[in-house]
């Protein structure tokens, strides 16, 4: 194993972060708040460790699956340590476990929280709690392979480890293409809805705080009620349209920017995932209509908003929806386990695992009938490779058990069963708010710090997909 260059792309991430903490910084200057030490003394740990770790000599640049496992892993526990030290510091979060959990969450784009007063923190912890998500909703590792050339070489290997999705498709020939490609497309449609949230009224500070969990489908929001403080038609709908842009794969994005907008209607994952959207929103509105009395308006403005929140994995809220009926609450917590699709910045399961999944189950009653017939899993024209589907069905197993065993676990803790369910579900996938005792009108801070912490590993497990952290923690993996 390449340990030097396992050392090497560490210290590269921590000084991308120590990057990123300096604007909150000048923030916290701007607004004469007395956070400004949290984040000095932040940076005159994170920096030194950083450079003393990029300085390691590397003899080869080249990455095999090994390393690149490592360094995906590795690098998102670390980012989420040395990124509580601003919580830490500033008091807003003095206990480590909690800061931990709280910047995990960030990181990972999940979005579930132990602060109940959001409203109380100062402007730059605000601002670094929710560029935590900015920077963990396209991935640590993409950013290094866009900024750093030196790693193209290396670049496949970590790219397969980070991005989401059951296949690991390129927009560009090259990897350095495709990461810097992503980013930019990251950053016109963060511009984008930073502008229009502005135009609907939203002030600036704030337009970033809610675009940040936007497009990384993270949901923090500067609001103790989220988004529904601001109780405004225009800005839910344009926050809608881009949690529901964001939960789309990139690549088809960046093939539309190109002119190629048939990519969208081609492709099976996303019709499935609108497909979904629609249905749960007529479901829902229709369910609060007939037993809440809902005029049809709130209905289903409430429904849409709620459903687009859910499926992206974004957690954003409008409404309690613990309080809706047990139809609607069934049809969110389904929704929590599909997820937005493969190559977003959506969590959960995915559509496109359901869809073969789906294609698999219906392959297999063919056989039943016709044992000798060979019968490839399709979508559309294209036959998925069986590798995929045996890695599709695994990932299944394997997302069941954890969600099964975590649950018990919680639920041992005190915590009834659709609580405990609903917050291994919004926390392995992703997602934030639960149902329950963790719904979206309270949060994790009743938590015992075992289950944060245990939570707080959910949460890795569920934006590296699961084969990266166990490959790594398994015992064979260090021989």
């Amino acid at each position: 194993m390449n340990r030097n260059l396992i050392f090497k792309t560490l210290g590269l991430v921590l000084l991308f972060e120590a990057a990123a903490i300096t604007p909150c910084l000048f923030i916290s200057l701007y607004y004469g708040e007395n956070d400004l030490q949290a984040f000095l003394y932040s940076l005159m740990i994170v920096s030194p460790v950083g450079f003393a770790l990029a300085m390691t000599p590397v003899n080869s640049k080249d990455v095999g699956y090994r390393e690149g496992f490592a360094i995906a892993t590795l690098s998102w526990l670390l980012t989420a340590l040395f990124g509580s030290l601003p919580f830490m510091f500033s008091g807003a979060l003095p206990c480590f476990v909690d800061a931990f959990f709280e910047t995990m969450s960030g990181f990972t784009t999940t979005g579930a929280s132990v602060i109940d007063n959001i409203e109380a923190l100062s402007h730059g912890i605000l601002f670094w709690r929710s560029l935590t998500h900015w920077l963990g909703g396209m991935g640590t590792i993409v950013l290094i392979l866009a900024l750093i050339p030196s790693l193209k070489v290396a670049g496949m290997q970590l790219y397969r480890a980070e991005v989401p999705g059951p296949t690991k498709g390129k927009v560009l020939p090259r990897i350095l293409q495709t990461s810097r490609q992503l980013y930019k497309l990251y950053l016109i449609i963060t511009g984008a809805e930073i502008i229009l949230l502005c135009i609907a009224g939203v002030p600036l500070f704030d337009s970033f705080i809610h675009t940040f969990g936007t497009v990384a489908t993270g949901g923090f929001s500067s609001k103790n009620m989220s988004v529904g403080a601001y109780d405004s038609l225009a800005i839910e709908l344009i926050i809608v349209f881009f949690m529901i842009i964001c939960g789309v794969n990139f690549a088809l994005h960046y093939n539309a920017l190109r002119g190629n907008l048939k990519s969208y209607w081609r492709d099976h994952e996303i019709k499935l995932y609108l497909g979904l959207i629609i249905v749960s929103v007529l479901l829902i509105g229709g369910n609060l209509i007939n037993t809440l009395g809902y005029q049809p308006g709130e209905a289903f403005r409430a429904s849409l908003f709620t459903v687009s929140s859910i499926i992206t994995t974004t957690g954003y809220a409008t409404a309690d929806f613990n309080s809706w009926p047990e139809f609607s609450k069934f049809i969110l917590l389904a929704l929590m386990f599909v997820g937005g699709c493969a190559g977003s910045t959506g969590g959960a399961i995915k559509n496109i695992r359901f869809l073969i999944l789906f294609k698999t189950a219906s392959r297999q009653l063919v056989r039943l009938l016709h044992p000798q017939a060979v019968v490839p899993v399709r979508l559309g024209k294209d036959v998925v490779p069986e590798i995929v589907v045996e890695n599709v069905q695994t990932f299944f197993f394997l997302y069941i058990f954890i969600l099964a065993a975590v649950t018990a676990y919680i639920s041992f803790l005190g915590y009834d069963i659709v609580s405990s369910l609903s917050a291994v579900a919004a926390t392995l996938g992703n997602i934030g708010p639960g149902l329950g005792l963790v719904g979206p009108a309270t949060n994790f801070s009743a938590m015992p710090y075992s289950g944060k912490v245990i939570l707080s590993l959910c949460m890795l497990l569920g934006r590296l997909e699961i084969y990266t952290v166990l490959v790594v923690i398994s015992t064979k993996f260090w021989r």
